[in-house]
């Protein structure tokens, strides 16, 4: 697929543009779904009370339904109990929401671990005893995945996902929610780069157990408490990932864009 350059970025939306009429009633639903306390499960009123309550046509309040439902915060039902409920946006709707951004112009691997060594010392260090056991078991049982040869191609594969994975779990359990989100936001986008994908087809025995030694040491330094070692091997893992990654794929593809 062609890169595409980025386009500009529009993250926000200036003050001294004039929205549109569904706009505004779709953020006065949401005010609504929150001054209401509704939650998940909940029932919006109709859409005639809706249009009386906010002044608006048919058409409008429709179409601000619309909207939401394509943002993933009421979901429509027909037929007997029927009628728009609210909903809450899942986590992986979200990542396929923001991935989608990127789909003409995914970013390069540089990029993606210019915040990656950022965002994951960060992370170890604030879950570094703070964990449950049942969490350093799903930890663990990661870890499993990949900690002894592969028998296959397809398992070498499902092998150097599993060790993205591990650092996946780390960002769900992150008691900042905006530093895990964002940070499994990068793992995302690094597993659908075609580049990254040729690099873990690879059947070189190494980064599987380089990766692997640090991730144990990881571990001991989050199970015993010892934050800023946590820190310190997660950047240090995170610096070695990105040389490895980056040496690979200039390699694979010398014409191109790794960044």
């Amino acid at each position: 697929m062609t890169r595409l350059p980025h386009p500009q970025p529009n993250l926000f939306t200036p003050v001294t543009r004039r929205r549109r009429r569904p706009e505004i009633i779709a953020e006065r639903i949401k005010a609504l779904i929150r001054d209401a306390g509704l939650v998940p499960g909940d029932r919006l009123p109709q859409e005639k009370e809706l249009m009386e309550r906010f002044s608006a046509a048919k058409g409008t309040v429709r179409e601000a339904m619309k909207s939401l439902e394509t943002q993933g915060l009421i979901v429509t039902r027909t037929g007997p109990g029927g009628g728009a409920f609210v909903s809450r946006l899942s986590g992986d709707h979200a990542m396929e929401l923001l991935a989608n951004y990127f789909f003409f112009s995914p970013p390069g691997l540089s990029e993606i671990y210019t915040l990656r060594r950022l965002l994951e010392p960060e992370i170890a260090r604030s879950v570094a005893g703070q964990l449950a056991p049942s969490d350093l078991r799903r930890l663990e049982a990661t870890m499993r995945l990949y900690d002894h040869p592969p028998a296959d191609a397809e398992e070498l594969v499902r092998q150097r996902v599993a060790e993205l994975d591990f650092h996946s779990v780390l960002a769900e359990l992150s008691p900042n929610p905006v530093l895990g989100f964002v940070a499994g936001l990068m793992q995302n986008l690094l597993r659908d780069l075609p580049v990254c994908r040729r690099i873990y087809a690879e059947t070189a025995p190494g980064p599987r157990e380089v990766g692997l030694l640090f991730q144990m040491r990881l571990m001991s330094a989050i199970s015993e408490n010892r934050p800023d070692d946590a820190y310190r091997i997660a950047a240090e893992h995170m610096a070695e990932a990105e040389r490895y990654m980056l040496a690979r794929a200039a390699e694979l593809d010398p014409n191109g864009d790794v960044r």
